[in-house]
């Protein structure tokens, strides 16, 4: 079974199709590989990494970018890539595209997908139950998933590069950065281990207590808790009670790094995030964003019992996801938020699969908030 798994995996990454296309491949598998296989696409961290788009080509391509860590400090954040597509014709020549740009076309054949997802929306008493118990999901997927389903966000310091800086040895002075929605570790762990800063703290919270117990659980926190460096805890990003996470002193944060969080909340839990966040955070401090776009794949391939609410969906694991534009970031964290806009961006890419002619949108927004002095 390992092998076959491999050899999907290995497929589906190679040409990045649509789940219907596997449809007749996926009903044979056993149905525990099925679901996990599933699971995987349905988070889509196979393409949560910008530098993702590194693949190759063909199967005896040979890799010339060079490796992330050496980028780290010199490529420029907000950039996305630079394999550019300035001729229709050559759209089949590589697997990836960077900075497409986006048509009436396009936005029509999105809206005509979406429009489909409307004329069965999810039923009232299952819209209840999953806005109800959202913790419920998460949990059983990191109890299924574990510590080893993610990949490590080394690249973090690359598109923030003051994640970079503040780690480094020489920043001399202390910093405290907060990863919230931490998971297994896969954001706090490669910070913690490539800090140069002995004045360094760093939280890492969720939640879900199972995910902190991952982090929890991992070699290297123990010594670094003794050390008064690493905390982790249970902590709800929109608790209506304002309570801020264990261990932490109000305003005392200088970074909260939130990739791929926001969009699991409600709408109706914006306000009540964004007041935890202002709590947390110190004067000047920032808030690190990359989440999913308004017209992304993920969003146009929901199919009919799916919707929640307009750009709200329900996963096949039963975790929530809320597609955002530009506009609604900064409506919710600058205009009826506390924060000034640092940085706000489209990273906006096109995937193809060369074998079935296919077209493939991919769109992430990111963005760098600031608390006023």
């Amino acid at each position: 079974m390992g092998a076959k798994l491999l050899s999907l995996q290995a497929k589906w990454r190679a040409y990045l199709v649509p789940l219907p296309v596997f449809t007749s491949y996926f009903t044979s598998l056993p149905r525990g590989l099925h679901t996990k296989l599933i699971c995987a696409e349905a988070h889509h961290e196979i393409f949560q990494n910008p530098f993702s788009k590194q693949k190759m080509d063909t199967p005896n391509a040979v890799e010339t970018k060079p490796p992330l860590e050496s980028r780290i400090g010199k490529d420029s954040p907000f950039t996305f890539g630079q394999r550019l597509l300035t001729e229709d014709k050559d759209v089949f020549d590589h697997n990836a595209w960077d900075h497409v740009e986006w048509g009436q076309e396009q936005i029509d054949d999105a809206e005509k997908l979406i429009a489909k997802q409307y004329e069965l929306p999810v039923k009232d008493f299952d819209k209840k139950l999953y806005n109800s118990q959202p913790a419920k999901y998460w949990d059983i997927f990191y109890r299924n998933n574990r510590e080893n389903f993610f990949k490590d966000r080394k690249w973090l310091q690359i598109e923030f590069p003051f994640l970079y800086e503040a780690t480094g040895a020489e920043y001399n002075k202390p910093v405290t950065i907060l990863e919230v929605g931490c998971g297994a570790g896969n954001t706090f762990y490669p910070i913690l281990n490539q800090n140069q800063n002995p004045d360094l703290k760093i939280y890492g919270c969720d939640y879900l207590k199972v995910a902190v117990d991952l982090v929890r659980s991992n070699e290297n926190f123990a010594p670094n808790n003794e050390n008064g460096i690493a905390y982790s805890s249970v902590w709800d990003l929109a608790n209506s009670e304002g309570q801020i996470p264990d261990d932490m002193e109000p305003h005392s944060v200088d970074v909260v790094i939130m990739v791929f969080v926001f969009s699991a909340l409600s709408p109706e839990q914006w306000k009540n995030a964004v007041q935890n966040l202002d709590k947390v955070l110190k004067p000047g401090g920032q808030i690190l964003f990359r989440d999913y776009g308004r017209y992304d794949l993920a969003q146009v391939r929901f199919k009919k019992g799916r919707l929640l609410d307009e750009n709200f969906y329900i996963r096949g694991d039963g975790t929530r996801v809320y597609f955002f534009t530009e506009e609604e970031l900064r409506t919710i964290f600058c205009t009826e938020g506390p924060f000034a806009e640092k940085n706000i961006a489209t990273d906006r890419r096109l995937l193809v699969n060369r074998k079935k002619q296919l077209k493939m949108y991919r769109i992430w927004l990111q963005a760098v908030f600031q608390k006023p002095e």
